[in-house]
């Protein structure tokens, strides 16, 4: 049993079988709970999940919030610790790493996780174990 942090991507590929990463993520999710992985999305990434059922109103956004719950997934809040440990990510690496995947990076780091699991072939640092699903 592994700590998996999911990055936005493989959550939202997961739900949508239109995605071009969807098969990818199906697969790594479902291996995943098969390992009895303890999967967290970070706040931030769930944030970016649920943009899109946002735009479509409420019943989808209850939807996709039944499904986290069902994969299961919990939500972790973005502390004082994973918010510092982030802005410094995003100060070493510059443009080249987004706020938001700095703050998953840093939940994983904080948490001290076993893996990120993720669609952006961008998203490494030192120190953790970036699994890149699919390609982007």
């Amino acid at each position: 049993m592994a700590l998996t942090v999911l990055d936005a991507g493989v959550v939202i590929a997961f739900f949508d079988a239109n995605d071009p990463h969807h098969d990818a993520a199906r697969d790594a999710l479902t291996a995943a709970t098969d390992a009895q992985d303890d999967l967290v999305l970070p706040a931030s990434a769930y944030s970016e999940v649920l943009v899109r059922p946002f735009m479509r109103g409420d019943t989808a956004v209850d939807r996709i919030d039944g499904l986290i719950d069902e994969l299961p997934a919990r939500v972790e809040a973005a502390s004082r610790s994973i918010a510092k440990a982030a802005a410094a990510l995003r100060a070493e690496h510059g443009r080249t790493l987004r706020l938001p995947d700095a703050l998953v990076l840093a939940t994983a780091a904080d948490l001290g996780a076993d893996r990120v699991l993720t669609t952006d072939r961008g998203l490494h640092t030192p120190g953790l174990v970036v699994d890149v699903i699919g390609g982007a």
